[in-house]
C-alpha cells in the first residue's frame, strides 16, 4: 500500500502533537498516512516532535513542495497560514488550516481564491463546529425544532495577550460556533467591551451582537475565562449546553478525520466562502470594538 505523505507546518500548536497521537493510537485507521516532515519557526517544538515520534525536522516550511500529498498547517500565528501554505498551492494537495485562517479578511480572501483556482480542497478552522452540542443546535435551527429561532447565546474564551495575533488567536472558536449554529452570514455585528478602552485584560469580557435580520444572537467572549456555552431560543423552548473543552472531546479527532478523507479523495464539507466567513465576522468584531459602531458585513465571493 502506497502511503499518503503529509507535512505538519507550525508544529508549535498542540494540535500537531494530538494528530500524531491519533496516528499512533489508531494505526489501522491511519495506516495509509505518513508524516514525512514537521516545521516551526520555534526550535523546541520540532525537537520535541522528533524525539517523541522520530519525524524529520524540515529546514524550511517549503522544503517538501512537490513531495507530499497533503499539508497540515497548525501554526499558532494566523499570518503564517497563508505564508506556509502558498508554496504548496500549485501542487493542488489537500490542506488542513487551523484557526484563525488569517489575521485579516483581505489575506483570507486571497488565500481562498488561490486555493480554489488550484483545486486545493481545504478544511480546518475551529474544531468546535464538530462538537455534538454545536451540531445538535445547528440541526434544531435548520429544522425549526420547537419552532422558529428567536435568538441565541454563545460564550467562549479569548487569549488576547497570547503573542500569536492576540485577540485574533483564539476567537475564531467563538465566532465559528455562532456561525455554524445560526448561519455563516450575519448582516451586521456590534461589539461592546468592558474594561479599559485600549486593552483587554484577564477577566474582561466582550459582548457581541450578531444581527441576522429575523433574530439576533448574543455572544460573550471572556478573557482567560475557560468555559463554553451554546444556546438557542425558539418558539417553544430555550435550550443550551455548558461544557468544557479538553482533548478527549471527539471534535478534535473529527477534524483530523475530515482532512484524512480529503487526502483519500473525499469532497469538501463546506464551500470556500464558508471557510473564510468567520474571518469577516472577526474583522467586524474588531472594527466595532475600535469604533463603537455597528459594522455591516461586506459581501464577498471566492
Amino acid at each position: 500500500m502506497e502511503k499518503k505523505k503529509i507535512v505538519i507546518l507550525g508544529c508549535e500548536n498542540s494540535h500537531a502533537d494530538l494528530f500524531m497521537q491519533f496516528m499512533r493510537k489508531y494505526p489501522q485507521r491511519y495506516q495509509d498516512i505518513e508524516v514525512v516532515g514537521v516545521y516551526s519557526d520555534e526550535k523546541q517544538p520540532c525537537e520535541s516532535m522528533q524525539k517523541e515520534y522520530g519525524v524529520h525536522i524540515m529546514s524550511s516550511y517549503d522544503e517538501m513542495v512537490g513531495k507530499v500529498d497533503g499539508v497540515i498547517n497548525t501554526a499558532r500565528l494566523g499570518s503564517n497560514h497563508y505564508k506556509y501554505c502558498k508554496p504548496y498551492l500549485a501542487s493542488g494537495v489537500p490542506m488542513f488550516v487551523d484557526k484563525p485562517i488569517a489575521l485579516d479578511k483581505e489575506e483570507a480572501l486571497k488565500f481562498a481564491k488561490e486555493a480554489k483556482e488550484a483545486g486545493v480542497k481545504v478544511t480546518g478552522g475551529s474544531c468546535l463546529i464538530h462538537d455534538h452540542f454545536v451540531k445538535e443546535l445547528k440541526n434544531d435551527h435548520l429544522n425549526n425544532k420547537d419552532g422558529k429561532t428567536h435568538g441565541g447565546l454563545v460564550r467562549a474564551p479569548s487569549s488576547s495577550q497570547s503573542g500569536y495575533g492576540n485577540f485574533w488567536f483564539y476567537t475564531q472558536h467563538f465566532t465559528e460556533m455562532v456561525l455554524e449554529i445560526f448561519g455563516r452570514y450575519p448582516k451586521s455585528i456590534k461589539a461592546f467591551k468592558t474594561g479599559e478602552k485600549d486593552s483587554i485584560k484577564e477577566g474582561d469580557s466582550v459582548t457581541v451582537v450578531f444581527r441576522y435580520g429575523d433574530y439576533d444572537v448574543t455572544g460573550i467572549i471572556g478573557e482567560y475565562i475557560w468555559n463554553y456555552y451554546v444556546g438557542r431560543c425558539s418558539d417553544n423552548q430555550v435550550k443550551g449546553f455548558n461544557f468544557e473543552v479538553g482533548y478527549e472531546r471527539p471534535c478534535f479527532q473529527m477534524e483530523f478525520d475530515i482532512f484524512c478523507d480529503l487526502l483519500r479523495g473525499g469532497e469538501m464539507t463546506y464551500s470556500y466562502n464558508d471557510f473564510i466567513a468567520p474571518i469577516y465576522s472577526l474583522s467586524a468584531i474588531v472594527e466595532s470594538m475600535n469604533t463603537g459602531k455597528e459594522v455591516f458585513i461586506e459581501d464577498f465571493n471566492v
